[in-house]
C-alpha cells in the first residue's frame, strides 16, 4: 500500500517516495535483470543496508543470475575495504560467497574472487579449502586460472609442506613448470627434493625449459647443487650422477671432475677428494680440462697445508705427529708441482699416443731416472704404430739404443737395433736410418768389421725382384735399393775395405741405377786416388749415360777438369771429342762455362782459329743475358790474337744479334774502335746506325757520346747532320707530343679533359699546339750562355791526350793540304753567320730554335796554312800566320 504521506508502509519494508517508480516496475517485471540493475544503480548511493536489501530481493527472484551475483559480491567487498580482517562484516561477505557458489560453482571468476578475498584475510586453512574446492568444482580446462593464485598463496605463507604437496599436484597438470618448483625448493632449503626434481628434469629427454636453458646447463646446475650441499642431499648418488655426466658431456670433463672432488671436500673426505683429483688428471684428454683440474688440485693442497700449519701454530702443545703431518702435506704439494710437466705430457699423449715428438719430450722429463726412461722407451715403441705415427718412428728405436750405449750396455743396444730393423716402417728411409745408426754405433765401438757386415746384411738382395716404390711390399724387401744404405756401405768400404770390394760396391750402385751425380763424382775421385785414371773416366762416362741435363753438369765439370788437368794438350783430339759431346745437348744456362773451358784449351794447346771458332759458337749458344759478356770476351780474344782490325766483323755480328740495350753499348765500343783506327767516317756511320733505336728521351747518354764525338772529330755539317738525325728519331718516337699530352692531362683534368671526352678533338689539338709554341718562346728567351754550347770543332783526331797521340794510326796516303779557301770565306763571313743560319732555317722548317742558337755560337779552331802553299808569296793576313 502507498500512503498519501509519501512513505511506504509494509510489514517488512519501508520505501522512500523516489523508490516508488522502481518498485512499480519491479512489480510488473519481477524477473527482469535489467529492471533490477536499474533499481540497484538508483540505490548505489544509499546506505549499505538499502542496496544490499535490493540485491537480496533480486537474488531471491533471480538466484541464477551471474551478473547480479557478481555485482553483489563486488559491492560487498567494497563495503569491507579498509576494515580489519576480524570485522564481522568479513564473515558476512564470506557467507555471501558461499551462498553464491551454491548457484555459481561453475563460474571461475567467482572462485577467483573468493580465493583472493580469502587470501587477504590470512585464513590459511579456509583459503586452502576454497582453492581446493574450486579445483574440484571447475572443469580441468579452467584450472589454469586457479593455479597461479593457489601457488602464489602457498608461497606467501611459511608452510613448506603444504606448498610441496600443492606443487606436486600442480606439476601433474603442468610438468613443464618444474623449474619453478625447483627454484621454490631452493628458496625453502629443501635441497634434497630440488636435486631429485632436477635429476628427473635432466633424465627427461623431452623436457623443454621455459627459460631457454639447455640440458647441459640444467646438468651443471644439478652438479653444482649436489656437490656444494653434500649434507643436505641424501637421496641421490652424487658420485654416480657426476660420473654419468663425465661419460655424457666429454667437453666439460674438467668442470665435472672438479664438482665431484668438491663434493668430497665439502663432505670432509679429503683423501677421497685427493683420489678424485688424481684420477682426473690421469684421464682428461685436453689441456684445458687438465689445467682446470690441476689448478683446483693445487689450490686444494695449498689450502689444506695452510690450514694445518695454522692449527699447529695455534696449538701450543703441538706434538711430533703434528709436525710429521705438516711435512707430509708439504711434500705432497711439492711432488704435485714437480709432476706438472709430466702430467701435461701424459695429457698430450692421451690425445695422440702415436706422437713421437711427445714421447721424446717425456724421456727428457725423466732426466737422471734410467728406470723410468727405459720404461718410457719400451712403452713408446710398443704403443706407436708405424702407419699412425706423427713424426719419425725410427728415432725412438735409435735413441733407445743410444741410451743403452751411453750407459755402457752395448749388447742391449744391439738387441734394440735388431728389433728396430724388424719394424714395418712406412718409408724405406726410416729403416735405412736404423741400419746406418747401427753401423755408426759399431764404428764408435771400434768394431769396423761388424759395421761392414751390417752393411752387407742391409744391402743383401731379396730372393725375388721387388720394385722400390711398391708400397705393397715390406720395407725390408725394398731396402737393397736404398741409396742411403749403399752410400754408407761405400764410405765404409772406402775407409776400411779393399780397393776391389769398394769398387764392387760402387759398380753395384751404378748397376742398380740408384746413384746420384755425387756418387759418380765420389767414385771417380776414389779411382783417381788409387791412380786408376782411365777407370775413373769410364765411371764418369757411365754417369753421363745415366743422367741428363742439368743433372749431368757436375759430372761433366769434374770429368773435363780432371781430364785437362792430367793430359793438357797431349790428347787434344780426345779432349775435343769430349767437349763436342758435352756441348751437343748442353742447355744455354750451362753452356758458357764449357765454351770458355773449350776455348782456353784451344788457346793453350790448339789452334787460334779453332779458339775463335769456339768463341763464335759460344756467342749464339749461351743465354741471351750472357751474350753481351760473351761477345766482349770474343772481341778481347780476337784483338789479342789477330789485332784490332779483325774485331770489326765480330762487332758487326754482335750488333745484329744483341738486343737493343746491349747493342747500343756494342755500337759505342765499335765506334770507339774505328776512331782509334782513324776511321772517323766509319765511326760516324756506326753512330748513325745505332741512333735508329735510341729514343732521345731515354738514351741521352748515347746522344751525348755522339755529340762529344762530333765536337772532337766533326765539323758544322756533321753536327747539323747529327742534330737532324736526332730530330728525325725524336719525331719517330713522338716524345714531344707524348710529354705535352701527359702534362696536359695532368694539369687540365677538370677542364680540357672533359671537353675532349665530349668530342671537342680540334680544341684539344689547338691547346697542344699553343703549349708547344709557348715552350718554343720560352726557349728563345733563355740566355745565350745557357742556350749555346761551348762546343769547339777541331780536325778529326783518333784520341785526346798524350796517350792518344802515341796510339794514333797514320794513313800514309793522306795529303795534308791544310784548310781550303772556303774556310777563309767562312771566316770572313763569320759576322754575318746569324743571317745565313736564319735563311737556312727558313728553308728547313723542321729545325728547332735551339739548334739555331747552338749553331750561331759555334767557334772553329783554325789551323795555319802551311807556308809551302804560298810559295814565294807573302801571306796577306799576318794574324793567320801568327795563329799557325
Amino acid at each position: 500500500m502507498v500512503a498519501k504521506t509519501g512513505k511506504t508502509s509494509n510489514a517488512e519494508l519501508n520505501f522512500e517516495e523516489e523508490d516508488v517508480p522502481y518498485e512499480e516496475e519491479i512489480l510488473r517485471n519481477a524477473y527482469s535483470v535489467k529492471h533490477w540493475l536499474r533499481y540497484i544503480d538508483h540505490k548505489a548511493k544509499a546506505p549499505n543496508n538499502g542496496v544490499n536489501l535490493v540485491y537480496e530481493r533480486a537474488l531471491k527472484e533471480l538466484p541464477g543470475s551471474y551478473k547480479i551475483w557478481y555485482n553483489y559480491l563486488r559491492t560487498r567487498r567494497k563495503q569491507v575495504r579498509g576494515k580489519i580482517p576480524t570485522d564481522p562484516m568479513y564473515e558476512q561477505v564470506n557467507n555471501t560467497f558461499e551462498r553464491a557458489l551454491v548457484f555459481m560453482h561453475k563460474m571461475p571468476r567467482i572462485w577467483i574472487d573468493y580465493g583472493v578475498f580469502m587470501t587477504t584475510q590470512c585464513k590459511v586453512t579456509r583459503t586452502r579449502h576454497v582453492f581446493d574446492r574450486a579445483l574440484r568444482a571447475l572443469p580441468i580446462t579452467q584450472h589454469g586460472r586457479i593455479w597461479p593464485l593457489f601457488l602464489k598463496f602457498v608461497q606467501r605463507f611459511d608452510m613448506p609442506e603444504t606448498a610441496l604437496r600443492v606443487y606436486r599436484r600442480y606439476l601433474k597438470l603442468f610438468p613443464e613448470d618444474a623449474e619453478e618448483y625447483v627454484e621454490y625448493l631452493q628458496q625453502v632449503e629443501k635441497l634434497d627434493e630440488a636435486a631429485q626434481q632436477l635429476a628427473d628434469i635432466v633424465d627427461n629427454e623431452h623436457f623443454v625449459s621455459k627459460h631457454g636453458k639447455s640440458n647441459h646447463q640444467l646438468w651443471n646446475e644439478l652438479c653444482d647443487l649436489i656437490s656444494k650441499n653434500p649434507h643436505k642431499v641424501h637421496s641421490l648418488n652424487v658420485d654416480a650422477i657426476i660420473r654419468g655426466g663425465l661419460r655424457r658431456y666429454t667437453d666439460q670433463l674438467g668442470h665435472l671432475w672438479n664438482s665431484l672432488a668438491d663434493y668430497y671436500v665439502r663432505s670432509g673426505l679429503f683423501d677421497r677428494a685427493r683420489d678424485i683429483y688424481e684420477e682426473a688428471i690421469q684421464t682428461v684428454t685436453t689441456v684445458r680440462d687438465f689445467t682446470q683440474v690441476f689448478d683446483e688440485y693445487a689450490q686444494f693442497e695449498e689450502l689444506s697445508l695452510n690450514k694445518r700449519m695454522e692449527e699447529v701454530a695455534k696449538n701450543e702443545e703441538a706434538t711430533e705427529e703434528d709436525d710429521i703431518d705438516v711435512e707430509l702435506r708439504l711434500s705432497r704439494f711439492e711432488y704435485l708441482m714437480e709432476r706438472r710437466l709430466l702430467l701435461l705430457n701424459s695429457v698430450l699423449l692421451r690425445q695422440n699416443p702415436h706422437n713421437v715428438h711427445e714421447w721424446h719430450k717425456r724421456v727428457n722429463l725423466y732426466e737422471d731416472k734410467p728406470t723410468e726412461i727405459i720404461n718410457t722407451y719400451t712403452e713408446a715403441v710398443q704403443t706407436v704404430q708405424p702407419k699412425l705415427a706423427v713424426g719419425k718412428l725410427h728415432t725412438l728405436w735409435v735413441e733407445f739404443a743410444k741410451f743403452y750405449e751411453s750407459n755402457g750396455q752395448v749388447e742391449d743396444a744391439r738387441v734394440v737395433f735388431e728389433r728396430g730393423t724388424e719394424v714395418e716402417y712406412v718409408k724405406v728411409e726410416d729403416l735405412a736410418a736404423v741400419w746406418c745408426e747401427w753401423a755408426e754405433m759399431e764404428l764408435r765401438q771400434q768394431q769396423f768389421e761388424a759395421a761392414l757386415k751390417l752393411m752387407q746384411r742391409a744391402t743383401a738382395m731379396p730372393k725375388r725382384k721387388v720394385a722400390y716404390h711398391d708400397d705393397s711390399e715390406t720395407v725390408q724387401s725394398r731396402l737393397h735399393r736404398s741409396l742411403k744404405v749403399w752410400s754408407m756401405y761405400a764410405d765404409l768400404e772406402e775407409s776400411f775395405g779393399t780397393f776391389k770390394t769398394c769398387k764392387a760396391v760402387y759398380e753395384r750402385i751404378i748397376d742398380l741405377k740408384i746413384c746420384t751425380p755425387q756418387v759418380i763424382i765420389n767414385y771417380g775421385m776414389f779411382l783417381e786416388e788409387h791412380n786408376y785414371f782411365e777407370e775413373a773416366y769410364r765411371a764418369y762416362e757411365k754417369g753421363i749415360a745415366l743422367f741428363k741435363w742439368p743433372n749431368v753438369y757436375d759430372i761433366w765439370n769434374s770429368y773435363l777438369s780432371k781430364f785437362l788437368a792430367r793430359y793438357g794438350g797431349t790428347k787434344l783430339e780426345r779432349a775435343r771429342d769430349l767437349f763436342e759431346q758435352c756441348l751437343d745437348q748442353c742447355p744455354a744456362e750451362h753452356a758458357k762455362y764449357f765454351y770458355l773451358l773449350y776455348a782456353k784449351l784451344e788457346e793453350e794447346h790448339g789452334l787460334a782459329r779453332h779458339a775463335m771458332s769456339v768463341y763464335d759458337r759460344a756467342t749464339s749458344a749461351v743465354k741471351e743475358e750472357e751474350m753481351f759478356d760473351m761477345y766482349n770476351i770474343f772481341v778481347k780474344k780476337a784483338a789479342e790474337i789477330y789485332g784490332l782490325p779483325r774485331t770489326r766483323e765480330i762487332y758487326e755480328k754482335a750488333i745484329e744479334a744483341l738486343p737493343e740495350q746491349h747493342m747500343r753499348h756494342m755500337c759505342v765500343k765499335f765506334a770507339e774502335l774505328e776512331t782509334k783506327l782513324g776511321e772517323v767516317d766509319r765511326a760516324r756511320a756506326i753512330y748513325a746506325h745505332c741512333s735508329q733505336v735510341c729514343d732521345p728521351r731515354i738514351t741521352a747518354d748515347f746522344w751525348q757520346t755522339w755529340k762529344e764525338f762530333e765536337v772532337r772529330h766533326g765539323n758544322e755539317d756533321t753536327m747539323r747532320e747529327m742534330l737532324r738525325i736526332k730530330r728525325s728519331i725524336q719525331a719517330t718516337y713522338n716524345t714531344q707530343v707524348n710529354m705535352m699530352a701527359a702534362q696536359f692531362v695532368n694539369t687540365n683534368t677538370n677542364g680540357v679533359a672533359a671537353d675532349a671526352g665530349a668530342g671537342s678533338g680540334p680544341d684539344a689539338m689547338r691547346l697542344l699546339e699553343e703549349k708547344a709554341r709557348q715552350a718554343a718562346a720560352e726557349a728563345k728567351q733563355k740566355p745565350a750562355e745557357k742556350a749555346a754550347s761551348n762546343i769547339t770543332f777541331v780536325r778529326g783526331e783518333t784520341q785526346g791526350g798524350a796517350k792518344g797521340k802515341e796510339n794514333t794510326v797514320v794513313n800514309p796516303d793522306e795529303i795534308d793540304i791544310g784548310d781550303s779557301e772556303d774556310d777563309d770565306d767562312d771566316e770572313e763571313e763569320e759576322p754575318q753567320q746569324p743571317s745565313g743560319d736564319q735563311a737556312e732555317a727558313g728553308q728547313a722548317t723542321t729545325k728547332t730554335d735551339d739548334e739555331g742558337l747552338i749553331m750561331k755560337k759555334l767557334r772553329f779552331e783554325q789551323k795555319a796554312i802551311p807556308a809551302k802553299v804560298f810559295g814565294s808569296l807573302k801571306p796577306t793576313n799576318q794574324s793567320d800566320s801568327d795563329e799557325g
